[in-house]
């Protein structure tokens, strides 16, 4: 999660790479915390030397993508090679993150205004999904501020990025001319690092570039977290594909709209078993959660959140 820095991101931690990466953050925090300086958190910038994603384009259009989409879209001036993503990546720490600020009595008055206002759609979710709405509240709180922070970087360009540093070219042209006497880390420990997360990062790719066609979404039009996560739910694209509903039934699922984030993230509970009621036996409650989000922290904070806006309604 990035709550502390831009929004929570907490998707990262639902990757099969997130606990190896926070090994690897260990060893490389020292080296890259330069790399944050003077740095706006938000722009891209090129490679020295040949276009970082020449080897990225070509493989999208052999898996399938359309030749023409795929070069018009390398080609706009918005695109480019987000060097802060990977250094935000390693900087992030989960267990720093301050989750008391979730159960302050501004963030509790906060998250019961959003359980009026969206009074019908969370109680439609649990209908079906048999999730209740202060879970689905207290999810939305942590991730987004109950989706007013949801990242600031395009999230084509932090997936492309990320994904480019699997040719082993572009690989090399970013560990000389960032990395190679500024990081406390080998090359040989950078590139398995860069092997793991660019496979993974490839895959989300081709899942947002999917999900965009699908929709009929702008894939430039979509801003997330350091880590590729997007919308009010913050989803992996690749969770977007697979757990992602048209909550308000207008024909198309975006993540940005309340009303499909919620029952996105109900549904994604309710796979992962969720029942209802589930939320009174925390041992069982918390072990779901954890598939949202690979942390004990993180979980122990919605039971906390959802605990204490029940009490409330209650009231």
């Amino acid at each position: 999660m990035e709550t502390n820095l831009e929004t929570n991101s907490t998707s990262l931690f639902r990757s099969s790479f997130g606990r190896a990466a926070m090994r690897f953050l260990a060893i490389t925090v020292f080296g890259f915390v330069w790399l944050v300086g003077c740095a706006d958190g938000v722009s891209g910038e090129p490679l020295k030397g040949p276009d970082p994603f020449a080897a990225l384009k070509t493989r999208l259009i052999r898996d399938g993508f359309d030749r023409p989409l795929i070069r018009s879209l390398y080609s706009k001036p918005e695109v480019a090679f987000e060097r802060q993503s990977i250094s935000t990546y390693f900087l992030h720490r989960e267990a720093a993150l301050n989750y008391d600020q979730f159960l302050t009595r501004s963030s509790l008055d906060k998250a019961k205004d959003y359980l009026g206002r969206h009074q019908k759609a969370l109680e439609r979710s649990q209908s079906v999904y048999g999730v209740e709405g202060e879970i689905v509240t207290a999810i939305i709180l942590v991730e987004t501020r109950l989706g007013t922070f949801i990242g600031k970087r395009l999230v084509f360009n932090t997936l492309s990025t990320l994904a480019a540093l699997g040719d082993k070219d572009s690989r090399g042209s970013f560990w000389e001319a960032y990395l190679k006497d500024k990081a406390d880390v080998s090359k040989k420990q950078f590139d398995a690092w860069a092997a793991r997360k660019s496979a993974w990062a490839y895959s989300e790719l081709k899942a947002y570039l999917e999900y965009t066609k699908a929709q009929e979404l702008d894939p430039l039009s979509m801003r997330g977290s350091f880590a590729g996560a997007l919308g009010i739910a913050q989803f992996i694209p690749s969770s977007v594909l697979q757990f992602a509903r048209d909550g308000n039934q207008d024909g198309q699922i975006n993540l940005f709209d309340h009303e499909d984030a919620i029952e996105s993230i109900a549904n994604y509970l309710n796979q992962h078993g969720w029942k209802p009621g589930l939320s009174r036996n925390r041992n069982e409650a918390l072990q779901v959660l954890l598939r949202y989000n690979q942390s004990t922290y993180y979980a122990d904070a919605i039971l906390k959140v959802a605990n204490r806006l029940s009490k409330t309604h209650q009231q």
